[in-house]
């Protein structure tokens, strides 16, 4: 355990990409089975537990240390792991250090009831890096600028294997994967999946920017463009088992089953092949916002009742599996016709396919983008987020390939609005003030005040993060714990613009408006905050939106 602590500490502090990769592929050549298979795991996301939560970390840390001074100290730190880790009091170390596989199956195998005295136990075996190492894996969020793609890119360095050749076998290896690592060095054949259904590493886009030098980069003939709807990313996917009973299943963009969420679709799935799309929610034929998709997504309890008013929909986009044959080295357009195929062969209502775009030029598509509704999207235009752009002849590889598709999403809205809140951020911005609650202004008994509408969190640059937590610093007027309320009053404060994607209504917030994926955009250092907008500006967005 302790040299694999040492690694998230090493990487936590590495900026570089190909540094990163060479302490993870060290670790890899240089540990042993079954311990690296198990850090390969933490390292990709891919361990989850039953009965280990951040809320026994509380409990414990609760149980040792005084409450009120861990509240105040994991205001201070930012993180839960690395304060509990630090506060752990420890009298007498044992000599003993439990390894990381040791750990791993623990968490799997303990009673919930035996569980927090085994993980008391662990910590007080180890250092302080080795107790944040545990917790880290606890919480599940490592939160060291290292990515599942570029873990498995050190994997793929220890044998000259290309990073994709690990994607397109990682849904057929298990814990501790023994077989990848042996196939990797040579020492073993290439690992074969056998589930009848399985989940395929999805094709990621590039963000492009509405510029000129990208139009003249690319040529419009070689690219198709379809919408981007404003949905959940999902994998459907639908196979015969040994004795020919066909095996359906639903996976998000991450590759975690969600069938048993969603009944409806699932029964859908009565073809043999795997279906790349988005899921909606469809009423009377035209797609609802995210807003009532998020009704309907992390629900325990999935009655006939949830379903009838939230019925769950697939648009499929591409197809990577058809009948048995993997199709993704073909060119998109084979693909594409033969999704076409699959989609009126199986008419289901619950599955439809996502229009295409015609154009002829980029002008006439960015036309398209900015009006969806004249566009072709009808109806359904408040749905769509944007445009993607895939090539022609481009086969489906895992991964964010740099040319064959792109994402052209719509314009964003805006607001000027005034800072009120800030509070320290998390990781490696627990030292800053990061998190911003901000507001526009209302009239109330004559009375011009400022209400919240939004928080955020990204957007600005280290240098802007700086500049605006020094402000927050000499302009505190008041704090509720963790929390600073900073001067905002018509002439002195701070304007920040702030860009969204798009308004809801909402009962939930005291604006009576909820933004979606709200992110700071410039700092107004030129506006005083009475020039801010009023919230009249919001509700004519969201009557525009919504009209």
């Amino acid at each position: 355990m302790n040299r694999f602590a040492a690694l998230l500490d090493r990487l936590s502090y590495e900026p570089r990409r190909n540094a990163k990769i060479r302490l993870m592929a060290d670790y890899f050549r240089e540990v042993p089975d079954p311990e690296r298979g198990y850090a390969l795991a933490a390292l990709t996301g891919s361990l989850s537990f039953r009965h280990a939560k951040p809320n026994m970390i509380r409990s414990l840390i609760a149980e040792r240390t005084d409450p009120y001074l861990f509240a105040l100290s994991r205001d201070f730190v930012g993180d839960t792991a690395e304060t509990a880790a630090l506060m752990w009091p420890v009298e007498h170390r044992a000599n003993y250090v439990p390894p990381l596989s040791e750990i791993v199956e623990g968490l799997h195998e303990t009673t919930k009831a035996d569980l927090p005295n085994r993980i008391a136990g662990w910590l007080d075996a180890l250092d302080e890096t080795g107790r944040w190492a545990l917790l880290k894996i606890i919480t599940g969020s490592l939160r060291i600028g290292a990515s599942a793609r570029l873990a498995k890119t050190a994997v793929a360095s220890l044998g000259g294997v290309e990073p994709d050749e690990i994607e397109l076998v990682w849904a057929g290896v298990r814990l501790p994967y023994e077989d990848l690592f042996a196939w990797v060095e040579g020492r073993g054949p290439r690992p074969e999946n056998t589930d009848p259904a399985p989940f395929r590493p999805p094709m990621l886009a590039t963000a492009i920017e509405d510029t000129a030098n990208w139009r003249e980069a690319l040529k419009p003939e070689d690219f198709a463009a379809e919408w981007k709807w404003d949905g959940i990313r999902v994998q459907a996917v639908a196979g015969r088992d040994p004795e020919g009973h066909l095996v359906p299943r639903l996976y998000s963009r991450t590759g975690e089953d969600v069938s048993e969420a969603f009944p409806d679709v699932l029964g859908a799935l009565n073809f043999e092949g795997a279906i790349d799309g988005e899921l909606l929610i469809l009423r009377e034929g035209r797609v609802q916002s995210f807003n009532v998709l998020q009704q309907r997504l992390n629900r325990k309890t999935i009655t006939p009742k949830l379903t009838t008013e939230y019925p769950a929909h697939i648009r499929a986009y591409d197809l990577l599996v058809d009948g048995t044959e993997d199709i993704r080295p073909l060119p998109l357009t084979e693909r594409r016709a033969r999704l076409e195929a699959l989609i009126s062969r199986i008419a289901n209502p619950v599955i439809d396919l996502s229009p295409q775009v015609p154009f002829a030029d980029w002008p006439e598509l960015a036309a398209k983008r900015g009006d969806p509704a004249s566009g072709g999207a009808g109806v359904d235009s408040d749905a769509v987020e944007g445009l993607m752009l895939k090539r022609r002849d481009a086969p489906y590889v895992p991964g964010r390939p740099k040319g064959p598709w792109f994402k052209w999403k719509r314009d964003p809205f805006n607001v000027d609005a005034v800072l009120m809140y800030a509070q320290r951020g998390s990781g490696k911005r627990s030292s800053f003030y990061s998190d911003y609650t901000f507001g526009v202004w209302r009239m109330v008994d004559g009375t011009e005040e400022l209400i919240p509408v939004g928080k955020a969190y990204s957007g600005m640059t280290d240098e802007e993060l700086a500049r605006i937590d020094r402000f927050v610093r000499k302009n505190t007027i008041n704090r509720f714990g963790p929390v600073r309320e900073v001067t905002h009053e018509p002439d002195e404060g701070l304007v920040l613009e702030v860009a969204f994607e798009g308004l809801n209504r909402s009962t939930r917030h005291r604006s009576g408006v909820a933004m979606r994926f709200p992110r700071i955009s410039r700092i107004r250092w030129d506006k005083p905050p009475r020039e801010a907008d009023r919230i009249e500006h919001l509700e004519a967005l969201l009557r525009e939106a919504t009209a």
